[in-house]
């Protein structure tokens, strides 16, 4: 019997199944810095202890995405190891600050199955939560990523798709961080004046700038995630397949969105909520990604005075500045160089 581990394929899945995934991971303040290393993140609360201790923070907290990445690389040996491409997400929430030194693992239940018209994949959709050591739950979300057969004539599951939120509820996500002191947030400091009751829904904002993913960069970003997924790593297994070389990691596009996002959004310091998520089109080291955010709505937390919470669209595209703000075309197809589509919710002080 082997003492190795193949990965789950779509056959070896089924819906209700409970997975807790190894290994417990403690982040540090070296994960933070490298973090930072690799996506530029300027983000004021996350950036300075000091900043953050004047806002009521014990200390600065870890990137709300940098958390997201440990807890979907947990997740990954079991759910995505035979992956073909990680498709999307929804029903995202950042449930309790993290903070170096605290050790995260996950559990995922599968919720949905449907195989491919091909017959050679199929779609597994699961609910994954990250805790800390404590049991403190830290995030939740959905996703749903397409998983090779190992056996193409197994027959197909039942199929079932998960009825998944449009939004979450911005009432929801008054646990992102603690009550802040919000007179106290120095503009300054931050990296721009505009608070959450300057920004508008239908507004639009080119985040200007552009960053050049290269290889080594990925590399350590996956590796700092202990994301082994086979797309991202096995360039001797890639080159066999349909683009030939290795897939960026979806969610290193999110990062970088996120981290140009902050030209034009310094003041929207937690990621509290994720909407919907799409990798639109892959990403390959050597291009240059750029993002644009549309507003889609602002809103009160209840029992909240100090922070607002605001719904972005966030489009990432590779090789093309989006001064133009490119998106969605009459017919609904995306412009060809949009790699990601991105709604969520980021708090922001009154």
């Amino acid at each position: 019997m082997s003492k190795t581990n193949p990965g789950n394929f779509f056959e070896d899945f089924y819906v209700g199944q409970v997975i807790r995934h190894a290994t417990p991971r403690t982040i540090t303040e070296g994960d933070c810095a490298l973090y930072t290393a690799l996506y530029g993140s300027r983000f004021a609360v996350q950036s300075s202890a000091a900043f953050a201790r004047a806002l009521n923070y014990p200390a600065a907290p870890v990137d709300d995405l940098l958390v997201f990445h440990i807890v979907f690389g947990k997740t990954v040996p079991d759910i995505s190891l035979n992956a073909v491409a990680n498709l999307g997400y929804a029903g995202g929430r950042f449930l309790a600050p993290v903070y170096p030194g605290d050790s995260l693992s996950a559990v995922s239940e599968v919720i949905g199955l449907k195989e491919n018209s091909n017959g050679k994949t199929g779609v597994v959709y699961v609910r994954s939560t990250g805790y800390k050591d404590d049991g403190t739950e830290v995030l939740d979300y959905v996703r749903w990523v397409m998983v090779r057969k190992r056996d193409p004539s197994a027959p197909a599951p039942m199929p079932v798709v998960p009825d998944l939120p449009d939004a979450i509820s911005p009432d929801a996500l008054g646990d992102a961080c603690p009550l802040i002191d919000h007179a106290a947030w120095d503009t300054d400091l931050s990296g721009a004046p505009h608070r959450f009751g300057d920004y508008v829904a239908g507004e639009r904002i080119d985040h200007v700038d552009g960053m050049t993913v290269e290889e080594a960069e990925h590399q350590i970003a996956t590796r700092l995630y202990q994301n082994t997924a086979k797309v991202h790593f096995n360039q001797h297994s890639e080159g066999q397949g349909r683009f030939g070389r290795r897939l960026i990691y979806g969610g290193h596009v999110i990062s970088l969105a996120r981290a140009l996002s902050f030209n034009g959004l310094a003041n929207a310091f937690h990621v509290a909520g994720i909407n919907a998520g799409r990798h639109v089109a892959p990403l390959f080291a050597g291009d240059t990604v750029f993002a644009w955010s549309e507003v889609l709505e602002t809103s009160n937390i209840s029992g909240r005075d100090d922070v607002g919470a605001v719904r972005l669209r966030t489009l990432a595209t590779k090789d093309r500045p989006c001064a133009d703000f490119p998106g969605n075309g009459a017919d609904g197809a995306y412009d060809p160089a949009v790699i990601l589509d991105f709604d969520y919710w980021a708090l922001m002080p009154k």
